[in-house]
């Protein structure tokens, strides 16, 4: 991604969706595939799909119908909103964030040592 785009937690379902199809779906695909808790109108369904239409995040294509598919991929986008949370909430620190963590008690004991195991595999 060249420039931050901002994504709305509706905007990130259909997404996720989207993601999770792994091939293209149409806006009456993608509204059964959502949480049955959400019963959104099929109006909200595409009017989310217009805004990630014109953000550029997912792109369409014509058939007998329209047919969305995700521009960028999951991992590509959690990249990005993940070094995003850690600038400014962190001022970029992995380490302030990970101190954040313990101090909050987010993480548990067996967290900690399965990151060190990672980290340790990562770096050897």
């Amino acid at each position: 991604m060249e420039k931050k785009v901002t994504v709305s937690d509706a905007e990130l379902e259909i997404l996720e969706v989207l993601w999770s199809a792994d091939t293209p779906l149409n806006a009456g695909e993608i509204r059964t595939r959502l949480d049955e808790n959400k019963n959104w109108e099929r109006t909200t369904v595409l009017t989310l799909i217009q805004r990630l239409l014109k953000k550029g995040v997912i792109s369409q294509e014509k058939r007998e119908v329209y047919y969305y598919a995700p521009h960028i991929k999951r991992e590509e986008y959690v990249k990005e909103e993940t070094k995003y949370f850690v600038d400014k909430f962190f001022k970029g620190s992995s380490r302030n964030l990970a101190a954040a963590l313990v101090d909050s008690e987010a993480l548990t004991k067996e967290d900690i040592e399965e990151l060190r195991n990672y980290f340790n595999q990562t770096m050897s």
